[in-house]
């Protein structure tokens, strides 16, 4: 796994995927990233107007290929080699010094007939200096116009040059089945082409909290970073960003940032060089079944609120702790994952309809949103694993635990093979509502829980604080 790396720059390495994604994603830290150590090679700009619609041409949507040769040639030209030399980079030997002066390699592609390109932000990061090659073999300098880390796109202009050919970014979604073709210069081998189908849509990876991947079944080599997919059309798809190889060789499975958020984030760094997000200023998690029956909720879906920051946009138009958001713009929320990407994909200063289900009723929020700040990019919490029937807590008044403040009861002990430990739970959280009551002794945990369970509640809701975070658990209720 490490010989893979020796090339590759610090700057484009990644922390491990989520826990429990052990087969997709811890053991592939490393061979995760398409290649900032050599990546693409090819092209000379996006295809024209007048190539785009010849490479459409007896190429139904849908209709199996007898080749894929029209299209490449028309397309291949749009792909560039970006060589870049790094500036300091993160120490990773471990001798607290900096590393000038690494090289990086990836791909990218013309999305103008001036010369502005796409690639990742992964293979410009830190760059000092950056060239790129067409694929007529012509070498031009460029400058980083500007690059987005969550999302991974950078946006760079070729200077010197002009009437590039340049591709058009999709317009529609990628549909599973759907065939794609992934064009790159691994190893700086020469042009590479591989085929294959649309796997999914949709896929979270863990590299962030906006990871909204296609999976492609094309055998996309490392080296391919930043290089496009192009669907039978001549459109781009795609911007391939991530392998899965537990070996560090190519198994099939790609995954790549799709064109509409592309198309989103890199029109904002050609107009002002960064992305401008909104920020609700929540703290949210998943509702999973046990939580939604516990809520009286039919149906697991939704975000719910964990917390809503004092003084927040969410804070300021009435939205609090327990809340379920279930739609943004009448659009459903599906789960808290895709409500953190609806909201980044809208700007500060806009109003938003924020749809909420409070003590089984409907009620919609005006909120007008914030600018995302940097410190407030939080992922969702997963929240822990189910547990048993049993409760397994010791409480005692917040009140009388020294650090314990004044609200809420204090978890004094944890039973090891209980719910509550399995749920997470530990010594010294604060248990601040139950079934949305607060509770400040001992007892009011029991009826409250004796409550849930004369309403036939197959779990009960518990509003915990650990340390400075809070969050929501759903503990199973024993029968009788």
């Amino acid at each position: 796994m490490k010989d893979q790396y020796r090339n590759t720059p610090p700057s484009s390495r990644r922390t491990p995927f989520a826990a429990g994604r052990t087969v997709l994603m811890a053991s592939v830290v490393t061979s995760l990233l398409l290649g900032s150590y050599v990546l693409n090679q090819e092209g000379d700009g996006l295809l024209s107007s007048a190539a785009h619609a010849q490479v459409g041409n007896g190429l139904a949507r849908g209709a199996q290929p007898s080749g894929f040769s029209d299209l490449v040639e028309k397309a291949k030209p749009s792909v560039i080699s970006v060589k870049v030399v790094l500036g300091d980079a993160p120490d990773v030997g471990g001798d607290g010094g900096s590393h000038g002066g690494a090289m990086a390699q990836g791909s990218g592609f013309f999305i103008s007939s001036d010369g502005y390109a796409v690639t990742n932000n992964h293979v410009v990061e830190n760059a000092v200096n950056v060239e790129v090659t067409t694929d007529s073999g012509k070498t031009y300098q460029a400058k980083v116009i500007g690059t987005d880390k969550r999302t991974d796109l950078a946006l760079i202009k070729v200077e010197g040059g002009k009437d590039f050919p340049y591709a058009e970014l999709a317009g529609g979604k990628a549909r599973i089945g759907d065939w794609v073709v992934a064009i790159g210069n691994p190893f700086g081998l020469g042009g590479t082409v591989t085929a294959g189908i649309v796997s999914a849509n949709g896929r979270d990876i863990g590299s962030g909290p906006y990871d909204d991947f296609i999976q492609i079944d094309a055998p996309v080599n490392k080296g391919n970073s930043g290089g496009p997919s192009f669907n039978m059309q001549g459109d781009v798809v795609g911007v391939n960003t991530a392998i899965y190889s537990p070996s560090g060789g190519n198994v099939g499975i790609a995954f790549a940032i799709p064109a509409s958020t592309v198309k989103n984030v890199i029109s904002q760094l050609r107009e002002t060089g960064a992305v401008d997000r909104g920020w609700l200023g929540v703290k949210i998690q998943p509702v999973t079944q046990e939580i939604a029956d516990s809520i009286g909720l039919k149906v697991a879906s939704g975000a719910l609120v964990a917390d809503a920051q004092s003084g927040s946009p969410a804070a300021d138009a009435g939205i609090r702790s327990g809340d379920v958001i279930s739609s943004v713009n009448g659009e459903a929320i599906k789960d808290a994952h895709e409500l953190s990407r609806t909201i980044a994909a809208l700007s500060s200063g806009g109003r938003a309809k924020i749809a909420v289900l409070r003590d089984g009723k409907t009620d919609i929020f005006e909120v007008t949103l914030g600018k995302l700040p940097e410190a407030k990019v939080v992922r969702a919490n997963l929240g822990p694993d189910v547990g048993g029937p049993r409760l397994g807590l010791s409480i005692a008044p917040a009140g009388g635990v020294d650090g314990a403040g004044d609200g809420g009861v204090v978890v004094t002990a944890v039973d090891p093979g209980s719910t509550a430990a399995s749920r997470g739970f530990k010594q010294g959280d604060v248990i601040l509502e139950v079934a949305g009551r607060s509770v400040a002794k001992p007892s009011d945990v029991s009826e409250a829980i004796k409550t849930a369970r004369a309403d036939k509640r197959a779990s009960v809701l518990m509003r915990v604080r650990s340390g400075d975070q809070s969050r929501y658990v759903a503990i199973p209720l024993a029968v009788g």
